[in-house]
């Protein structure tokens, strides 16, 4: 599989070029998956490649307005790019996180010694938790996105902050609520 073919350069990312503060009204659903996946992929064209490959798959050549696209790119990117944990799990979230950033060689200093310790996990919220994160992040470079799941679970993903006009075009286009975490 490879990356959806498109008249402008697959690797712009929509990057906060103000011309483009749109979506090219010819640019299909897989194009637009593929920027997402470039964004956050930051870097690893490999992984999203892997990912773009994954959604394909699970098209199996069906239309990709008959699927709950945010539901199938939750799956594809899952503890690879993205996270999906319920509110109450802060050490499955917390763990993520961790993941996520190590992928961007950045430590979360989570402000205490031990963050895995369950007395740490069952005072802190999952808010707090993503606020933390953000706040690092912000400070190498990277925002943490959320966006709405329409239940209990946080889901989510990182990108470099250089990148978040384009989240902000593209996310809203695939049917995700997204915004950076603590706005």
């Amino acid at each position: 599989m490879t990356p959806p073919d498109h008249e402008f350069d697959p690797d712009d990312n929509y990057r906060g070029d103000a011309e483009r503060a749109e979506i090219d009204d010819e640019a299909s659903t897989e194009v637009l998956v593929w920027q997402l996946l470039l964004i956050i992929n930051p870097g690893d064209e490999d992984a999203a490649l892997q990912q773009f490959t994954a959604f394909q798959e699970a098209l199996g050549g069906g239309d990709v307005d008959d699927l709950d696209l945010p539901q199938l790119l939750r799956e594809v990117t899952d503890w690879k790019s993205g996270f999906h944990i319920d509110e109450s799990d802060t050490g499955a979230l917390l763990e993520c996180l961790v993941e996520l950033a190590a992928r961007f060689n950045v430590d979360i200093d989570w402000g205490v010694e031990d963050p895995t310790d369950d007395e740490f996990l069952t005072r802190v919220s999952a808010t707090g938790l993503l606020e933390t994160a953000q706040d690092q992040l912000r400070l190498e470079g990277y925002t943490l996105w959320t966006w709405d799941t329409g239940t209990d679970a946080h889901a989510g993903w990182m990108s470099l902050a250089s990148d978040d006009e384009g989240v902000r075009i593209i996310a809203p286009a695939l049917g995700f609520d997204a915004r950076p975490v603590g706005m």
